[in-house]
């Protein structure tokens, strides 16, 4: 078995155009990342002659044959009944096993979170994981978590995902400083449920150890007000898709207004250059692979419709956390902070 620490285990199977898309994609990939290797899970008889194309690919990649697959419609219960030998489930358990550093699969979302959760477990401190993504802005990239594992959270959980974001965005991103703003329907102190105003009181008393700046608007993802943006899952899932949503309108807008005219024609060879950039900056391929912060091992949820140049991005993000050890800096982070937990308020202590 390869060696762990740059082994990657690969749902070979999820995804819209899997397994072809996931193999071209684990190809751009150990480009990247030359001292990669794969542990691919799914149906070998569709693997292999792809593999066979690639052979400094074949030379670094091991197949574990499976045709059971968890289908992009299947329910979280029946994944988790009926799935035990699918591609998903094996992958998650490569990297239990110790034999990956992570693992990466483009398959349906719930399911993955599921198995996961189940089978690699919370890191100590953690109450619940949460899915992060990075986004583009005008400042440079933002963080920002939960975009869907947990569509209502309690206080102690938007305090935790503070925390694992700012680890996240010093670790991964690079900030020194990085601030923590609450994502909430205004900035005013008195706006919001009583769980995030109570989630911004104790973040406020650990200002000297966080940079937190207070409420944010959907207006500030954008803007890049503050490094790492803290929501619910309800609140945070649907930003993510008004957000993927507004980046297709604009380019579809564009395109329609540069094939109106031939003055517009001409006008787009003369901003062509430029236009390619900006393109390439918002384009949401780059920025693929949703990360599971939280547990104990690495998992990366690369979009289901994505093209090879996406999924290997998510393999990066995989790789990327393992080598900064992400997962070690937040259980240290969390020691530092004394596995902060605050109490529950009142709305919470009803509910449980």
């Amino acid at each position: 078995m390869a060696s762990r620490d740059l082994t990657i285990a690969v749902d070979a199977m999820g995804g819209d155009d899997a397994p072809r898309m996931v193999v071209r994609g684990a190809e751009m990939a150990r480009r990247r990342f030359p001292d990669m290797r794969f542990l691919m899970f799914g149906d070998e008889n569709r693997i292999r002659p792809l593999l066979k194309r690639r052979r400094k690919l074949t030379d670094i990649t091991d197949i574990t044959h499976t045709e059971d697959v968890i289908k992009s419609g299947m329910s979280v219960s029946e994944a988790l009944r009926k799935g035990r030998g699918s591609s998903m489930q094996l992958a998650i358990n490569a990297v239990r096993e110790g034999h990956a550093a992570g693992v990466v699969s483009a398959g349906n979302t719930g399911a993955l979170m599921a198995m996961a959760k189940l089978t690699l477990r919370t890191l100590p401190g953690i109450d619940r994981p949460a899915i992060a993504g990075i986004f583009p802005t005008m400042r440079g990239e933002t963080v920002m978590l939960d975009l869907g594992a947990n569509l209502e959270c309690q206080t102690r959980n938007l305090v935790q995902f503070c925390i694992m974001g700012d680890i996240f965005a010093r670790t991964v991103l690079g900030n020194v400083n990085p601030s923590c703003g609450l994502l909430n329907v205004g900035s005013e102190e008195m706006k919001g449920h009583a769980e995030i105003r109570e989630a911004a009181s104790h973040l406020r008393e650990l200002s000297g150890s966080l940079n937190f700046y207070g409420f944010i608007e959907g207006n500030d993802i954008a803007a890049g007000t503050t490094d790492v943006v803290i929501s619910d899952g309800f609140s945070g899932n649907i930003a993510l898709k008004a957000i993927e949503g507004t980046s297709h309108l604009v380019t579809r807008f564009l395109g329609e207004a540069f094939r109106s005219s031939i003055m517009s024609r001409l006008g787009y060879v003369l901003l062509r250059r430029g236009l390619k950039k900006m393109r390439a900056r918002i384009d949401p391929r780059r920025y693929n692979g949703a990360i599971f912060l939280g547990l104990t091992g690495i998992a990366v949820k690369s979009h289901g419709g994505t093209d090879a140049f996406g999924f290997s991005n998510a393999i990066g993000v995989a790789a990327d956390m393992a080598a900064q050890d992400v997962n070690g800096k937040i259980t240290d982070g969390l020691k530092s902070f004394g596995h902060y937990r605050p109490a529950p308020v009142a709305a919470e202590a009803a509910a449980s």
